[in-house]
Parts: C-alpha cells; sequence; structure tokens
C-alpha cells in the first residue's frame, strides 16, 4: 500500500512540472486580451505584438496534452532524463497519428464525425451531439478529444518503458542502438497497440468521465464543498494535484462555447473568457475562488492563533518564521508552509477542523458568485488590466469574517486541547548547526563541535536520507523535495528534519520521502542533485 502511495505522490509531482506554462496562459491571454480588446488600435505594432501573445497563451493552452507528456517522461525517468523527453515525445505523436488512422481503417474522420453527417446517417441530434463530442483535432491530427489524458497516457508508458530498457545492452553489431536509442525506437513501436487498445477503449473511459461531469453539476454546493475539503485532505499525501487537473483543464471540469470555441476545465473556461471582448465576467463555479477566502484571510487568521497562543518569550520567534509564510501564501499562493506547522503536531485539527473550513470557503464563494482570475495576488494582475470582469463585492465582508472564523477556531482548538503548535512548549524555537545535529547524533549532549567544518544543508540531507549510495531520484514540486531511496530505514526521523534540517515537515511512503521546504526547494533541489551528480 505504501509503495503504491509513494508512486501516486510521484506521479503527482510530476503532474506540476508544466504549472509554469500555465502560469505564463493567464498573464499572456489575461493582460495580452485585455489591450487588444479594449485599448489600442487593430493593426497598430503594440496591437500585433500582444495579440502575438495572446495567441502564444493561448498555443501553452491548447497543446497542454503535449508537454504533460514530455514533463511527465523526464521527471518519472530515474537516469538520462533528457533521452526520456524526447522518447516521450515521439511516443505522443505516433500514438496520436495511430489513433487517427486506425479511426480512418474504421470510417471515422472530421467529416464523418460531424453533427450533419452523423444525422443524416441515422443518429438522433442527441446522440450525434455525444458521438461528436469525443472526437477533436490536435497537431493537424484527429482523433479523440482526451484532452491532458494522452499526455498523461504517453508520459506514464514512457516513463516505464525507459526505467526497463535505458541500461540494456545489445550484440555488439548492434550496440549503436543500445540503451537510450533503444527506449526510443522501442516507444514508437509501443504507440501502435497503444494506439489500437485506445481506440476502443477511450469512447468507455468518456463515458465515464461524462458521468464524474454529470456528478459534479447535479451535485451542486455538496459537490463543490467535496471538492474543496478533498483537495486538503489529500495534500499531506501529495496526491491532491490528481483531482485538481482533471477538473480545471479537462471536460471533467465542464466545457464552455466561447465565441466560437469550446473549452475544457474550468481554468481554461476562465482564460477563454479572459481573452473575449463579449465576456462580463468569469464562472462563478469554478472551483478555485473559494482558494481566495482562505489564502488571503483564513490561514493568516490561522496563523495569528499560533502565535498568540505561543509562550510570550516564544511569539517574537514564531513571527519571524509566520510572517514570511504569510507573506508567501499571498503572493503566490503556496500554503503548505503554514500549513505543515500544525498539521504533523496536530493533525485532527487539520483534518477535522481546517479541511472542512476550507470546503466551506468554496461553497461560500460560489454562493456569493465571486468572479476573479488567480487567487493569489501576483496572479490576479491581470484583473487590473479587465476589472469589469470582476465581481468580488462579497469578498470585502467574506476576507474578514473568514479572518476571524479561523483565527477562532484554530484558538479555541489550540487551547481546549493543549495542541503542541509551535512555540507552545519550553524548547526554544529555533534551526541548529551540523556541528549541533552531528553531535546530538553522537549522543554528546552539551552539542560539543565534532571537529568538522560546517558543511551545506543539502550535504547535511543527503546524510539524512541515508548517504549518496541509498538516494535513487531526487524531484520536486512547488513545496517539497520529493526523493526515492533504496532503504526507507536508512532515512533520519521527522524530528531530525524539522529540528535540525530547516524543514517544515515530512511525509513518508515505502522506499520515498517527501520533504516539505517551500517555495525554496527548488534550489535545494538543484544542489542536491549537482552533489550527487544526478541529471
Amino acid at each position: 500500500m505504501k509503495n503504491i502511495q509513494a508512486k501516486l505522490q510521484t506521479f503527482a509531482g510530476a503532474m506540476m512540472v508544466p504549472i509554469i506554462l500555465l502560469v505564463l496562459v493567464g498573464f499572456f491571454v489575461g493582460i495580452g486580451s485585455a489591450f487588444t480588446n479594449y485599448i489600442l488600435e487593430e493593426g497598430t505594432l503594440f496591437y500585433n505584438l500582444l495579440t502575438m501573445i495572446t495567441n502564444l497563451g493561448f498555443y501553452f493552452m491548447n497543446t497542454l496534452q503535449l508537454w504533460f507528456a514530455v514533463a511527465i517522461s523526464f521527471t518519472l525517468a530515474k537516469k538520462e532524463k533528457g533521452w526520456a523527453a524526447f522518447a516521450g515525445l515521439v511516443l505522443f505523436l505516433t500514438y496520436m497519428r495511430g489513433i487517427e488512422a486506425w479511426a480512418g481503417f474504421e470510417g471515422w474522420t472530421a467529416e464523418t464525425t460531424s453533427i450533419e453527417a452523423l444525422v443524416a446517417n441515422g443518429y438522433s441530434q442527441n446522440e450525434a451531439l455525444n458521438f461528436n463530442a469525443i472526437w477533436s483535432s490536435a497537431f493537424g491530427m484527429f482523433g479523440y478529444n482526451m484532452g491532458i489524458f494522452s499526455g498523461l497516457i504517453s508520459g506514464l508508458l514512457t516513463a516505464w518503458i525507459h526505467n526497463k530498457l535505458v541500461d540494456i545492452q545489445l550484440p555488439a553489431m548492434f550496440a549503436f542502438f543500445a540503451g537510450t536509442k533503444f527506449v526510443v525506437m522501442i516507444c514508437a513501436i509501443a504507440s501502435i497497440p497503444l494506439a489500437i487498445a485506445t481506440y476502443y477503449i477511450w469512447p468507455y473511459i468518456a463515458s465515464g468521465l461524462q458521468g464524474i461531469t454529470g456528478f459534479i453539476t447535479s451535485s451542486g454546493l455538496f459537490g463543490t464543498f467535496l471538492f474543496g475539503t478533498l483537495d486538503k485532505a489529500l495534500l499531506p499525501f501529495g496526491i491532491h494535484h490528481l483531482i485538481a487537473f482533471p477538473i480545471e483543464y479537462s471536460s471533467v471540469g465542464g466545457t464552455m462555447e466561447i465565441d466560437g470555441v469550446v473549452y475544457e476545465g474550468v481554468k481554461n473556461i476562465i482564460n477563454g473568457q479572459a481573452a473575449s471582448a463579449d465576456a462580463t465576467g468569469y464562472i462563478t463555479r469554478n472551483f478555485t475562488n473559494g482558494r481566495l477566502l482562505f489564502q488571503l484571510a483564513g490561514l493568516p487568521g490561522a496563523a495569528f492563533a499560533m502565535y498568540k497562543c505561543a509562550r510570550k518569550e516564544n511569539r517574537k520567534k514564531i513571527a519571524a518564521l509566520l510572517v514570511p509564510a504569510v507573506f508567501t501564501l499571498a503572493m503566490v499562493g503556496i500554503s503548505e508552509p503554514i500549513e505543515y506547522t500544525f498539521l504533523f503536531v496536530a493533525p485532527a485539527l487539520y483534518w477535522l477542523v481546517y479541511a472542512p473550513l476550507c470546503g466551506l470557503c468554496y461553497v461560500l464563494a460560489e454562493v456569493f458568485e465571486i468572479s476573479i482570475n488567480g487567487t493569489a495576488l501576483f496572479f490576479m494582475i491581470p484583473n487590473l488590466f479587465q476589472p469589469h470582469k470582476v465581481h468580488a463585492i462579497h469578498a470585502l465582508w467574506l476576507l474578514p469574517l473568514t479572518f476571524v472564523v479561523y483565527y477562532f477556531a484554530f484558538k479555541f482548538c489550540i487551547e481546549k486541547w493543549d495542541l503542541p503548535t509551535p512555540g507552545r512548549g519550553e524548547a526554544e524555537v529555533k534551526l541548529m548547526s551540523k556541528k549541533e545535529y552531528n553531535a546530538i547524533k553522537d549522543g554528546q549532549a552539551d552539542g560539543a563541535s565534532t571537529g568538522s567544518e560546517e558543511d551545506s544543508l543539502e550535504v547535511r540531507i543527503i546524510e539524512a536520507l541515508g548517504g549518496a549510495d541509498n538516494i535513487e531520484t531526487v524531484t520536486c514540486c512547488a513545496s517539497r523535495l520529493r526523493v526515492t531511496v533504496k532503504d526507507d530505514t536508512l532515512i533520519a526521523s521527522d524530528d531530525d528534519f524539522k529540528n535540525y534540517l530547516e524543514a517544515m515537515g515530512v511525509v513518508r511512503a515505502k522506499n520515498a520521502v517527501q520533504v516539505i521546504y517551500g517555495v525554496r526547494v527548488q534550489g535545494i533541489t538543484t544542489k542536491v542533485k549537482d552533489i550527487l551528480h544526478l541529471d
């Protein structure tokens, strides 16, 4: 079970890699369209430049499946990641072409799957609409409308083939084709049976996705609450993206036609509305606006409660930890630095109080029809250029209300059950040096020096992971260092990571560990990989 959890965590982390492109989509489309729709005169130099930027944003959005295929391939590859990315690209494109070819053999093309052609061949109007909806064209190829799922399938299969065959050796006369080159060839060949199998299986999967969409739509506010609660409840396991991404970037989150173009997924719909001169607002049932409330008010209220509940002599140090975390949260929406300050010491507070409160924030944002693009201050910048599409007047009173509710809920729970949130104990709140860390590990209670020079944080992290020989792969997501190891019994304790290695928390699975470092994790990951000579 833990092994499955570790694989899901790794997969969920791989899905976060293309996130930088999604950030660009929001900025390019939101700002570019504002100028071309409302400010600049058509045909001018700046109009053409901003139009190009807007189209670039839409290109990223409309080709997400390709970026997911490449990103998952190299993220899940254990070595030779560049070759894995190339193999992922090859498999994805041959996979798409294979589906087009097999569908053509069966008589299905862009022309024969049109609604008019289907009705002419005996389909009812509703049957024609449903059947037509499962087809589309992408990259100049006709095939199933699979959205990001085609990229996920391609990336996963590529990574599996690559990790199995990257070290394969061939007889001397074929040695040139061994290893990474053999992987590329096998990926191209594997796309053939994959395409044929997909042709027969995907209609059933599409039907299931339509059923999920129907449940979400018909369940109303309960579905919104369930999504918001699960989004937070699954975060400690590192798999919350598995429910968020399909809703945000696939038909699971619904479809909408805007200016003659059909958009799938709530984030893509919002970007389509940002680009439309006729749109007067953003969809309110978008499963994202609830984050506005708990990111800008709820979690700051919880942080203030932890500050007030800390011992007076510790409050200054607690503030030094919490204030930067609150600032990061408000600016870019990374909430884990605060969440992990209480998750590991008071898990009941997290799952029984915090997660349901977050679900309630999603419900309130939907009930009061908050309509805004982005939920963190940095990502709200495009709204400044299209303020008429923002409908968030109710946020003016919901934000302070959310702050108060979170503050009193956390303060009550912490004091009622004497929860050991930061600063409530007698231990001094500080980060320890390598010498202190080694001294305690070696049983030197006084923390005397071991005689060795101070090592970097990254070297100490490697040691805490059982040493270089114990580490197999190193990756990261927005806030977590993700490592797979040969022997998880060699990994240092959670307390060691938090007390001596500057971590905010640790999530474990079989032969895998996630160490939470917040926004600084990318730099830490790069240095760790440099020390280990990993690509």
